[in-house]
């Protein structure tokens, strides 16, 4: 009989903590970690040869929105495709539950206008066979999964479910309202829920065009909300505003983490709009730590950027009349009649009827859009952008646009980075108060993919600028970011943790251009991305993807509220 269900051997074992990289076999044993050594003597069911290659935990990830993903599909691809083992879902105050089925479509529309997930996929796909939170909890737990999944409980269907049509309307919550909600709330985290999240962002739009139900929710009804979350209980309250009135805002963290210990994360970017903002939150995270408050600021390590073309859900003229007529043709037919002269004309002569909020922000911005490269580059320079390619043709900037999109065969996209499309990145990534987050996994699927933010860490800031060490940045990966969810039993390669590892040969780690696959309820799309050199990735000591392939192997499970440390026990 095997001593060991799996031994990594001779890998560079980088722990998560931020020890220094080290040669040694890592031991994997009913879906811990057994022992780590320089060589272990025994041995096991299987054995990976990892000489050469980097071996980490798995990477985690607290930002995502795979709440209707996780109830129809095992697999919760791209995180788990590249590297993530970990992931947070239930941000930004939108998901499914609790729920009456009246509200169905209310919820439906939000995370379509929120989240741009397809009403057609949700409707396909969301079985609905739950009401509370508990009921959506125990469902996600009763289908297997590739990798772990936690959830916090959103702010805007526990509005619905209280207030009804009021709470769509935005109506103030009375005081009964709000003690409802309170104890809806307790409920939901003393079932599992790993805390609460809400939106107070005017871009957060239901697909109807309306703001969301928690847009501009009264301070007294969010701190309130916030005295259900427990310390002890290691809940979060999660938080995305525009921060207008940003001391106030903050403040409602602050109280929560004063009155219960709960800790307080918020979307921490770099905005050209407001371009001292994100120093002075860091100011407000020290200001709070000083005083024996957690509260950090979540961080992506590129900006945040909409892909658009005709293969995308969106492009600059995809709500014009003449171009909505031809939804109707196949591709081909389609591809012909974009070509031709006279519909050009007419389409370049048209605006958009009722576009996404995403086309409003950028479709004039030709001086920050840029043709999509492969490998895709998410700090191009001027030279790529459509203003200056357009002028050194001597063209108008929209026509130029219009020619690009139909190259190669109508495949061809731009890139519009709307977010954090600065030099501060690494400062802001290097703090010792804000992690590594904002992938939103599962959601855009059909604008954005920055699920591989995790992985352009290491490609752009570890490799190619030498900024962070490789040792710092599986730490940002991994420990950090289980650590603000009390995940204490993962982000780490020690005796009596979870087995989630990677195994990287980070010389040819790389990141691929994101494609469209069909792959979604009802035959919907979304961008998938893709990576060379993640050479395997493992959930519970079990294998999950080999050379990027799934295995099969579905080990992951429902993560209900904190996680203890097993070392202290």
């Amino acid at each position: 009989m095997a001593d060991y269900d799996l031994i990594v051997r001779n890998g560079s074992v980088i722990d998560g903590s931020g020890a220094p990289m080290r040669v040694a076999d890592v031991a994997v044993l009913d879906g811990k970690i057994a022992t780590v050594e320089t060589n272990i003597i025994g041995t096991a069911t299987k054995e990976v040869d990892a000489t050469g290659k980097i071996v980490t935990p798995g990477f985690v990830d607290v930002h995502t929105h795979y709440d209707g993903q996780a109830t129809w599909d095992s697999h919760l691809n791209p995180s788990s495709s590249l590297g993530t083992t970990t992931v947070v879902m239930g941000n930004c105050g939108v998901g499914f539950a609790p729920c009456r089925s009246e509200d169905r479509d209310v919820l439906i529309k939000l995370m379509e206008g929120v989240e741009e997930i397809p009403e057609t996929v949700m409707n396909e796909g969301l079985p609905w066979a739950w009401e509370s939170f508990s009921e959506f909890l125990d469902f996600v737990e009763s289908k297997p999964h590739d990798i772990d999944v936690a959830a916090l409980v959103p702010h805007g269907p526990l509005r619905v479910y209280v207030m009804g049509e009021r709470g769509v309307n935005r109506e103030t919550a009375t005081a009964e309202d709000i003690a409802q909600m309170k104890v809806l709330l307790a409920e939901s985290v003393d079932a599992g829920g790993v805390g609460f999240s809400t939106s107070r962002t005017l871009v957060h739009r239901s697909s109807t065009g309306a703001f969301v139900p928690t847009f501009e929710a009264a301070t007294d009804e969010l701190k309130q909300l916030g005295e259900s979350l427990s310390g002890d209980q290691g809940h979060v309250f999660q938080l995305i505003a525009d921060w207008r009135e940003a001391e106030d805002e903050f403040g409602i963290l602050r109280h929560t983490s004063e009155k219960t210990g709960a800790k307080g994360t918020f979307t921490l970017l770099d905005l050209d709009g407001t371009p001292t903002l994100w120093r002075e939150h860091l100011d407000r995270i020290e200001d709070a730590q000083a005083g024996g408050l957690d509260i950090r600021g979540q961080v992506i390590s590129r900006p945040v950027g909409i892909m658009m073309g005709h293969p995308a859900s969106m492009s600059p003229f995809y709500d014009r009349p003449s171009f909505k007529a031809l939804g109707g043709l196949d591709w081909d037919e389609k591809m012909k009649a974009l070509h031709d002269p006279v519909t050009k004309a007419k389409i370049l002569s048209e605006a958009n009827e009722a576009p996404h909020i995403f086309v409003k922000i950028v479709m004039n911005q030709f001086d920050n859009m840029y043709v999509l490269d492969d490998p895709i580059d998410y700090l191009p320079g001027p030279d790529r952008s459509i203003a200056n390619l357009a002028a050194a043709e001597g063209m108008n900037q929209e026509e130029w646009l219009y020619d690009y999109l139909l190259t190669n065969n109508g495949q061809s996209l731009v890139y519009i980075p709307v977010a954090n499309f600065s030099e501060n990145i690494p400062q802001m990534l290097a703090h010792p108060n804000t992690v590594l987050a904002l992938g939103d996994g599962g959601a855009h699927v059909g604008s954005i993919c920055d699920t591989s933010a995790n992985l352009y860490l290491l490609c752009k800031w570890v490799k190619q600028k030498a900024l962070f060490s490789l040792e710092d940045a599986i730490h940002m990966l991994t420990r950090q970011p289980a650590e603000l969810y009390s995940m204490k039993d993962r982000g780490l390669l020690f005796e009596g943790m979870k087995a989630d590892i990677n195994i990287i040969d980070i010389e040819a780690l790389k990141l691929h251009t994101p494609h469209i696959v069909f792959d979604l309820p009802a035959g919907g799309k979304r961008f998938m991305q893709n990576a060379d050199g993640i050479e395997a990735t493992i959930c519970a000591g079990e294998i999950i993807y080999e050379q990027g392939v799934p295995t099969g192997a579905l080990p992951g499970k429902l993560i209900r509220g904190q996680q203890h440390d097993p070392r202290a026990a």
